[in-house]
């Protein structure tokens, strides 16, 4: 199976024209497997396949290009392939591309999430590959997340706690996908939320397909005061809700796993809800498929990930693209 890079950081299946998460000159088809910024192209000369939440949430970030949408378990059939579309539990219409082909069969994850985000569709993979290309983004040991059920406890504690004592909850969250989920998990306490403007504008696609986010506007910065307010990193250093004084900062990550998070960005609270699976289930997942290889991507250490796959006779290589990830 022979791989290339594909724009920024996709893949390019040269064999059969295929190209996912990147465009590339000699592909017949494009996939895309989600609207994060470092998978969804701007190429408005190539047509692109994707699910109908990922194309929405795309055109809102900027594409405007022609697309086909595909619904999960739905199988593209041409003379050289089979593609099939599996929801990958990341975020809202994130999908995983599975092919068949001569040369065999090969899972792309995109980015995945099992158990799923409970802001999503779920999660749902074929019962074997013979080839997975695996994003790693948390592919250590230490990085082993608590049950969404305790997670949801966390974050509705937090702004439970915060209100009564007077102060703002402010919940750091990224803009697509984990701004959405901190919301369908604050829904339950029925207190009006106020999220950035730029996670606002995708929240639609969300209600459309379904997922509860509550009671929620756009951020004022004039009456944001007793609401809970949802915004990524980044905006506080704009001036978002800054003229709150007696507010409380929650970080909602993954990487709220390392406790320097804390002191590096000046929070009250880590709450290490991710987007991604963690190492052990990544591991159990490619265990599962019992691939001929395994690509790894996106890994701090891909020689730790081969090491646990190593010892469960999965042959793995690791496959160098840029990282940027959205989490």
């Amino acid at each position: 199976m022979r791989l290339q890079k594909a724009g920024y950081q996709g893949i390019y299946l040269p064999d059969l024209g295929i190209a996912m998460d990147g465009t590339h000159p000699g592909a017949t088809h494009t996939f895309v497997t989600h609207a994060h910024a470092d998978h969804m192209h701007r190429n408005r000369s190539v047509h692109t396949y994707a699910t109908r939440p990922t194309r929405r949430l795309m055109e809102l970030r900027g594409f405007k290009g022609e697309s086909t949408d595909l619904q999960f378990h739905e199988t593209l059939e041409t003379n050289h392939f089979r593609a099939t579309l599996y929801p990958a539990g990341h975020i809202l219409g994130s999908a995983m591309i599975y092919i068949e082909s001569d040369n065999g069969s090969l899972l792309y994850t995109g980015d995945y999430k099992t158990p799923p985000s409970p802001a999503t569709e779920g999660f749902d993979a074929p019962g074997q590959s013979d080839y997975v290309i695996t994003e790693a983004t948390f592919g250590l040991p230490i990085y082993r997340w608590k049950r969404v059920s305790d997670l949801a406890r966390q974050i509705r504690t937090f702004a439970t706690e915060t209100l009564r004592e007077g102060y703002t909850p402010v919940f750091l969250a990224y803009n697509l996908g984990k701004a959405q989920e901190i919301m369908h998990l604050l829904a339950p306490l029925n207190h009006p939320v106020m999220i950035h403007g730029a996670g606002y504008n995708l929240c639609r696609v969300y209600e459309d397909e379904g997922i509860d986010l509550g009671s929620y506007q756009s951020y004022d910065r004039a009456t944001c005061k007793d609401n809970i307010l949802v915004c990524p990193s980044s905006a506080l250093s704009g001036g978002f809700a800054s003229n709150v004084k007696k507010k409380r900062i929650a970080y909602c990550s993954g990487w709220a796993s390392l406790e320097s998070r804390r002191t590096q960005l000046t929070v009250d609270k880590l709450i290490p809800i991710s987007d991604h699976l963690d190492f052990y289930e990544l591991v159990n997942f490619c265990e599962r498929l019992n691939p001929k290889t395994v690509y790894i991507t996106h890994t701090p250490n891909p020689d730790v990930v081969k090491h646990f796959l190593d010892e469960r006779n999965i042959e793995s290589r690791f496959l160098e693209l840029e990282m940027d990830v959205d989490d």
